[in-house]
């Protein structure tokens, strides 16, 4: 479980099953950001002294590091503030001024949808079967009727934790000339990433959600297409040349960088992904969770699962007969399991279900076998209360 690399759990005896929302830090990641705040405290790319050369290398290898992570090159990679601003940026410099529609799934999370409202683009979904599984000959059709679109879906579904056939979707949509960008902040602590064997166009994640911290994440576009692209903000750092008449600009990466950026965050991004990367049997414990959960749940005669998918990672969702599912994670809380109820910023397929949200378990490398148990049992005191 390797419990004991994260200070969150030292001192409280807490169950945390909220790992879709965030991820607990290891002390790899805390120290590093410490070490950069109180030994080489300095700004990047604008100075020669040895203090903001040592955080412009700092910085950089993380550039590095992210991309290797994900198959990609360094140049081909954008810091962001997270998976939102990454959607948000793709918005704003690529897709309103080259494409006229989006396809969606039904799945996704909020932040996938609304950068494409707010610049009045026109949105087509793909819909899910029983088992909110996309069906892959009804995309087909859809970007056959819609060729030279833009498909934007999750890798992973944050609510229902659904795993999309992402590389046969992105070869479907190449073949009627989509352009393609998978939502991965979900998919960066659970899966292998790999953009070129996928062959994306664009990926997005966030540090949070993959043991790193808030405020840091990553775009990553082939080159061709960043090249093409505006700068989305204007400020220090991106610039050739400046002149009251007129002003030019880096090549990219670095004129999607626009300020000073999140140092201590990148830094510890980094020694997130090292972490990561030395943890050893990721998808068999994140399966064995899984299963298990599942199992203690369908032993209940009042439980309401909404999918029986098999292509499942992360997370489960349920809701309890007749109860509430806020009342349950209300419940649960004072007895110190933490975990998310509600619509997990995924309304649509909410509504599809006709539900106002689910409780959802979702788990981390340090959960346990155990904790479960202990969810269990603290489910039917609550259930039991609530009855």
């Amino acid at each position: 479980m390797n419990k004991a690399d994260f200070p969150f759990f030292q001192d409280q005896d807490i169950i945390y099953l909220d790992n879709a929302a965030t991820t607990q830090k290891p002390q790899v990641v805390l120290d590093a950001m410490n070490e950069y705040y109180t030994q080489y405290c300095s700004n990047t790319h604008r100075g020669s002294h040895d203090l903001g050369n040592k955080a412009t290398q700092e910085y950089e290898d993380t550039r590095k590091c992210v991309a290797e992570f994900i198959g990609a090159q360094p140049h081909e990679l954008i810091f962001t503030k997270g998976t939102t601003e990454s959607i948000n940026l793709l918005a704003s410099s690529y897709v309103k001024d080259n494409f006229n529609t989006v396809i969606l799934s039904e799945l996704e999370h909020h932040s996938n949808i609304l950068p494409w409202q707010l610049h009045e683009l026109y949105l087509e979904v793909i819909p899910v079967d029983k088992d909110l599984n996309i069906d892959l000959d009804g995309f087909e059709k859809l970007v056959r009727k819609h060729p030279n679109s833009f498909v934007a879906l999750t890798h992973i579904s944050n609510a229902f934790g659904i795993v999309n056939p992402v590389k046969e979707i992105i070869s479907l949509s190449h073949k009627y000339g989509c352009k393609v960008l998978i939502d991965g902040a979900q998919a960066l602590a659970h899966v292998p990433i790999d953009v070129k064997e996928l062959n994306a166009d664009f990926y997005a994640v966030s540090a949070h959600k993959a043991y790193g911290p808030t405020g840091i994440g990553a775009l990553y576009g082939k080159y061709e297409l960043l090249e093409k692209m505006s700068p989305y903000q204007g400020g220090g750092s991106m610039i050739d040349d400046v002149s009251f008449e007129y002003s030019t600009f880096l090549d990219p990466p670095f004129r999607f960088e626009a300020g000073t950026q999140a140092i201590a965050e990148a830094i510890g991004f980094k020694a997130a992904l090292l972490y990561l990367k030395g943890l050893t049997s990721l998808k068999e414990h994140n399966r064995t969770l899984l299963t298990y959960a599942k199992k203690r749940l369908l032993e209940r005669n009042d439980v309401e699962l909404y999918t029986q998918a098999k292509n499942v990672c992360g997370n489960i969702s349920f809701n309890i007969k007749d109860i509430h599912h806020d009342d349950i994670g209300i419940l649960l809380s004072k007895q110190n399991i933490m975990l998310r109820t509600g619509h997990h910023c995924a309304l649509p397929i909410m509504k599809k279900l006709a539900i106002d949200g689910t409780v959802r378990l979702s788990f981390a490398h340090y959960n346990s076998l155990d904790e479960i148990d202990k969810t269990m049992t603290a489910l039917d005191k609550a259930v039991g209360m609530l009855r």
